[in-house]
């Protein structure tokens, strides 16, 4: 099993004593979720319907930029989508840019793949399935659009498959999305609707690909593949492109904010997007500690001892309670020292 943010059973159980509820800052979800509404007692009662379907994949074609309906696949959140993706191509050699998401190299070891983690773009080339995270989780690397076609370019040559993970590339820049460009084959775009809509329990996720490859992604689904709730959401969200824009604008409000306040006590951020910030710091042990202890979550990595993740808190008390803590963190090194 692979190590994640989110999980609050294993925040009680590292810090049994903290003060509940948990600041859980350790996912990259938006603390702003979309509006909840009154879903139709159909959405719950009957199986979904193709139609209900088919309108998804036309409005999340538009969202995304991809060239069309036919070019989209919706499943019950992006996870699912990893093996299933990975399995697209003969098992091979799979390279992974990284240090990034773990879950990709599991899934392409489930899809049969001899599996690496590399920090060296030009040599994904050499790959049967290349994988690449744009925006980066944890770092907010990000990898520009003309690198990317060039590689999957070299790629579908050889008969292999470029994955790019856009999972926070509704909060990056959309110019650098391969969305509108799968239709060349060889390349499989997936998107998160979870994160960026605060939505992450609906279970919502999308692979936009070339239509063929759409058909065999499908296949493996059969149908009702998204429920009911998930579908009425989906649309009514990717269609609001006044909320979408609005929340953009306060999410950076937000980053920056976050940003300030760690400078204030002496933590530099070193990058992320504005839905997450990366901390590299020698006392990030230390930092993590005394905030969980005080039941601010972070996103610690256990090969990574240096590194952090922030997300953005959301109420004001969750501001307060932040600052506070760092405040303690300070306190505490200072008389350390």
């Amino acid at each position: 099993m692979v190590d994640h943010g989110g999980s609050l059973g294993r925040a009680r159980a590292l810090f049994p004593h903290a003060p509940q509820p948990f600041v859980d800052l350790s996912t990259g979800i938006n603390p702003h979720s979309y509006p909840f509404f009154e879903l139709p007692a159909t959405a719950l009662s009957r199986l979904p319907e193709a139609a209900r379907v088919r309108d998804l994949a036309d409005v999340a074609a538009s969202a995304y930029g991809a060239p069309s309906a036919a070019n989209v696949v919706a499943a019950p959140g992006t996870q699912i989508l990893l093996p299933r993706v990975a399995s697209l191509v003969s098992p091979g050699k799979a390279l992974v840019l990284g240090p990034t998401y773990a879950e990709h190299q599991r899934a392409a070891a489930i899809g049969g793949h001899a599996v690496t983690e590399i920090d060296d773009f030009e040599a994904l080339a050499g790959a049967d399935l290349a994988i690449v995270v744009n925006p980066n989780n944890p770092d907010g690397r990000i990898v520009e659009r003309k690198k990317l076609l060039a590689l999957a370019e070299k790629l579908r040559a050889r008969g292999g498959l470029l994955v790019v993970d856009e999972a926070f590339m509704d909060v990056g820049p959309l110019g650098e999305s391969l969305a509108g460009d799968v239709e060349q084959g060889g390349i499989v775009v997936l998107r998160s609707f979870g994160k960026f809509f605060g939505l992450a329990g609906l279970r919502l996720g999308f692979a936009l690909a070339d239509a063929l490859t759409v058909e065999r992604l499908e296949a493996q689904f059969g149908p009702w593949a998204v429920a009911g709730p998930a579908l009425e959401y989906g649309i009514r969200a990717l269609a609001d492109s006044g909320w979408q824009a609005e929340i953009r604008r306060r999410l950076a409000r937000d980053a920056a904010r976050l940003d300030t306040l760690f400078g204030r006590f002496g933590v530099a951020v070193a990058g992320g997007t504005t839905l997450f910030r990366y901390i590299r710091l020698r006392d990030a042990a230390g930092l993590f500690s005394v905030l969980g202890e005080r039941g601010i979550l972070l996103r610690h990595f256990s090969g990574r001892p240096e590194v952090l993740r922030a997300g953005l808190p959301g109420p004001d008390e969750e501001w307060q309670r932040l600052e506070s803590a760092l405040a303690a963190w300070v306190q505490q090194r200072d008389d350390d020292a």
